[in-house]
């Protein structure tokens, strides 16, 4: 495994949510015996999703204490968050929390677990998950982790690094002097492919996460590029130049059934499996110029998706498969797009977007910006309200992945 490094982003929220949900959030009791104050963890994470509006308790309250919840009702909280910190015999913390309703009055969830001093702020996610998703009935991505590529300013240095979801806990994958470029999450969360130009040419490479090992998915001849994961995690579909024109291919994540699905003048690149692995959407110049087309998963007849702006890139489909993000170049800037694809209905998210990908409870888009001279990672909410930045201190990032659910 590569090395972990020290707090590398700084996440910057801008504009908020309709009709925030106001939570009070109180210190845990002890928790000053773990490494990261689980309850500012958490009012980091709530903040951050401008679905809340966070309320600071201003106080320690314990999950076994007895509430005066009319008071937080009267402060303006909907719902408050306690709990405490306990060092176990063994060196590992017990955690508890509960989540308690201040207007029917009661207790709306519960939480209790005990881990490792350096799963503190996983935990302190885990328990910001709970209380996303028992107020808004979606499930929460705070636990989740992100992949992007690092470029070093002062040359040829490159990273394929993968941290939690706000940027905290960086460890490099893989690192080196050639390009990284694609990364894609596998649906387990265990492995990472991605494109290196190490050979002097795109190669497909798989990185396993738990094991450190690597190895090689598609080394055909010319380029092979764009790798992208089927729902089941057993295939990757991908952009290969073998026969002289990019063509989109099929290939089990072993490396082996090598299957063409396009035969074109055109080039097709950009892959993306569908939510159900029933179609592969991809980018094709067929018509002129490169524009999102769908076909079955195994090939066959295309239909074009996209219609609006001569020059569509880069699809994305969301984890419930109804809504498409791309990335369309008009009014000269390349700006990200949503789709709702029952509907047709367009929605212009973000200005001097690349590269977008969702979160996996379809709720945010992290997408790749460049300003102030270098490229940094943003979050949008896919109804535009709710915006992020992600930036660090030195070089570039970008060709962000958002990782799935873990189990």
């Amino acid at each position: 495994m590569g090395t972990a490094t020290q707090a590398q982003l700084k996440v910057e929220i801008a504009g908020v949510g309709s009709n925030q949900i106001p939570v009070a959030v109180a210190a845990f009791a002890d928790e000053g015996v773990a490494p990261a104050q689980i309850s500012a963890v958490i009012r980091a994470d709530l903040e951050r999703s401008g679905v809340f509006k966070v309320i600071n308790a201003g106080q320690v309250i314990s999950d076994s204490a007895n509430v005066d919840l009319a008071a937080f009702k009267a402060s303006g909280a909907d719902a408050l968050v306690v709990g405490s910190v306990a060092r176990q015999p063994d060196g590992r913390l017990a955690v508890r929390y509960k989540l308690l309703d201040t207007v029917k009055g009661g207790q709306i969830s519960q939480m209790g677990g005990e881990v490792q001093p350096k799963y503190t702020r996983l935990q302190a996610h885990r328990i910001a998950d709970d209380v996303y998703e028992k107020l808004t009935g979606v499930k929460g991505i705070f636990s989740t982790r992100i992949a992007y590529v690092k470029e070093n300013r002062a040359g040829r240095d490159y990273s394929l690094a993968v941290a939690d979801a706000d940027g905290e806990n960086e460890i490099v994958a893989v690192h080196g002097r050639e390009p990284i470029i694609s990364p894609a999450w596998s649906p387990d969360g265990s492995k990472v492919a991605y494109v290196s130009l190490e050979d002097r040419k795109p190669v497909v490479y798989l990185q396993d996460l738990m094991t450190g090992r690597r190895s090689k998915v598609s080394n055909q001849k010319g380029n092979n590029s764009a790798p992208s994961w089927s729902p089941d995690g057993s295939t990757l579909a991908v952009a290969l130049s073998k026969d002289g024109n990019t063509e989109i291919y099929t290939v089990r994540s072993d490396g082996s059934a090598l299957r063409r699905l396009t035969t074109n003048n055109a080039i097709d690149t950009e892959p993306q499996f569908s939510a159900d692995g029933q179609s592969i959407y991809f980018t094709s110049d067929r018509s002129g110029g490169p524009q999102v087309y769908k076909m079955s998963a195994s090939g066959g007849n295309a239909t074009r998706v996209t219609f609006n702006g001569s020059y569509n890139i880069s699809p994305r489909v969301s984890p419930d498969g109804k809504t498409l993000a791309w990335i369309s170049q008009r009014d000269g800037g390349f700006s990200l797009y949503a789709m709702d694809l029952a509907s047709g209905q367009e929605l212009r998210l973000a200005d001097g977007a690349t590269e977008p990908s969702f979160s996996p409870n379809g709720k945010y888009i992290m997408y790749a910006t460049k300003g102030g001279g270098r490229t940094s990672l943003a979050v949008v909410s896919v109804d535009g309200r709710v915006k992020q930045r992600l930036t660090t201190q030195a070089g570039n990032i970008r060709e962000p992945s958002w990782g799935p659910f873990m189990k």
